[in-house]
């Protein structure tokens, strides 16, 4: 216990990552109640298009995936609301046109970078002070952020219509909400990577919904879930050598299936 706590690069990752867990806790919510799952792991698997434009132009792939990852954000919001099709369909699109374009940038590039796989599946012993200083502004933000619309967002996840006679500007609020969504997820890659990122946004709120009574306690109850699951999963990672990003992920979906089970007992 005293070994793993007194290890810089795992105190840097606890902090990461209970910011993280705290930021997406949140989201998740949201992400829960308007049954958006899809949508954020198509956001999340589209930064690969991001972080390949990155790598390519010799640019930070975090900036070029966050610039990314909004204008697709913002162009599936724009694509299913003014386009003939449907959000799910206009998902798949942006999701796989950008998973192709990350590919084939990267299979253009003459030498094979390792750093490519930190962005995949997550790297978060390895993050600097910047990084977390990058996340813990991002992280305020964010929250602040939900916080203000807070009472415009519940309104959009109970119902559209009311939200819009309430005088909810409901294309802005929804634009504002996936520009949270897309920075969140950016910033999240380098704790549990591109491919499980979406986990983050999920199983938090899935948790969260089976215990709350109201939409403060599910955010509390969200925030407490992955905050748990970050610190579990460091712990079980470090003391197993287990990729750290897969074990949180991993301890995240233990917590949600014990708080089922506890669930359906009670």
């Amino acid at each position: 216990m005293l070994e793993i706590l007194s290890s810089p690069f795992m105190q840097k990752a606890f902090v990461a990552g209970i910011l993280i867990s705290i930021m997406t806790g949140i989201i998740s919510v949201f992400i829960v109640l308007r049954k958006m799952s899809f949508i954020g792991a198509g956001i999340s698997h589209a930064a690969f298009g991001g972080v390949a434009i990155g790598f390519a132009a010799g640019i930070n792939p975090l900036l070029t995936a966050l610039i990314y990852t909004i204008f697709v954000a913002l162009g599936i919001e724009r694509t299913s609301r003014k386009g003939k099709i449907s959000e799910d369909v206009s998902i798949g699109i942006f999701y796989s046109v950008s998973m192709s374009l990350g590919i084939a940038i990267i299979s253009l590039s003459k030498s094979y970078n390792i750093d490519l796989f930190g962005y995949l599946f997550g790297n978060i012993l390895a993050i600097t002070d910047e990084e977390i200083l990058l996340t813990l502004i991002t992280a305020i933000v964010v929250v602040l952020t939900i916080i203000i619309f807070l009472k415009e967002l519940f309104l959009l996840t109970y119902n559209e219509e009311i939200a819009q006679v309430s005088g909810v500007r409901i294309r802005l609020l929804n634009s504002v909400f996936l520009i949270a969504l897309a920075v969140s997820i950016v910033i999240s890659i380098k704790i549990v990577g591109i491919i499980m990122v979406s986990a983050l946004l999920v199983i938090p709120g899935a948790t969260a919904r089976l215990f709350a009574k109201n939409l403060l306690s599910m955010i509390a109850l969200s925030c407490l879930a992955g905050t748990l699951s970050v610190i579990a999963g460091l712990f079980l990672s470090y003391e197993y050598d287990i990729a750290s990003g897969a074990c949180i992920v991993l301890t995240s979906a233990a917590i949600f299936f014990i708080s089922l089970i506890i669930k359906k007992k009670a």
